[in-house]
């Protein structure tokens, strides 16, 4: 591959990544830190519920220093999935892929707080999507996935998954190996949000 093709593909990748930061949020449970994901600009954030769950007293730091109170507004544990609202607004946020289009081999990335490391990103490509992934279909059958060949790692959870482009289309949930890692696909969160909070508040 040509240095200059390699160059601007690599900033192309940079200028992604950062966009994406500006939407990646801190969450302090009073035991640790999670990651989540800027939704709505009204304050709207996504994580996982296994990083807020049973926990009071939540605060969200934003990209920009800010450390602000969260309510919990919504919570699904089978889905592994919470919305929580901070008082602010004008938040940016990442544009909706479809994560149902994604197929094997596609290149994405997934950002979070890996071993508290702020903003930290790791890449691969899709292993595979849908209901049909043996390792966690005998746990939770029926549940929809994003099997991704990447090094995520704790603090990694309730962060976003992006494909090439930086859309956001899946959110972190967990590891189960070195290099498998497993995301909720995006339009299962907007499954989760319709049903908990309505129409509103599902676009960015």
């Amino acid at each position: 591959m040509d240095n200059n093709l390699l160059q601007q593909l690599n900033d192309a990748l940079a200028n992604t990544i950062d966009a994406v930061r500006a939407s990646l949020v801190q969450i302090v449970n009073g035991r640790g830190a999670g990651a989540g994901t800027i939704w709505h600009a009204d304050g709207l954030i996504v994580t996982n519920a296994h990083v807020v769950r049973g926990r009071h007293g939540l605060n969200v730091v934003l990209p920009d220093g800010r450390r602000l109170p969260a309510d919990v507004i919504a919570y699904d544990e089978a889905l592994d999935l919470a919305a929580l609202s901070v008082p602010a607004s004008g938040l940016p946020t990442i544009e909706l892929g479809d994560s149902r289009q994604l197929k094997p081999g596609q290149w994405v990335m997934a950002v979070g707080h890996p071993w508290g490391v702020l903003g930290a990103v790791t890449s691969g490509v899709v292993i595979g999507v849908g209901a049909q992934l043996p390792e966690v279909g005998q746990v939770q059958p029926g549940r929809e996935w994003l099997a991704l060949d990447l090094h995520m790692r704790p603090g990694h959870s309730g962060g976003p998954v992006v494909d090439a482009d930086g859309r956001l289309v899946g959110i972190n949930t967990m590891i189960t190996g070195p290099d498998v890692g497993f995301a909720i696909p995006v339009h299962t969160v907007k499954g989760f949000l319709k049903a908990a909070l309505g129409t509103q508040r599902i676009a960015v």
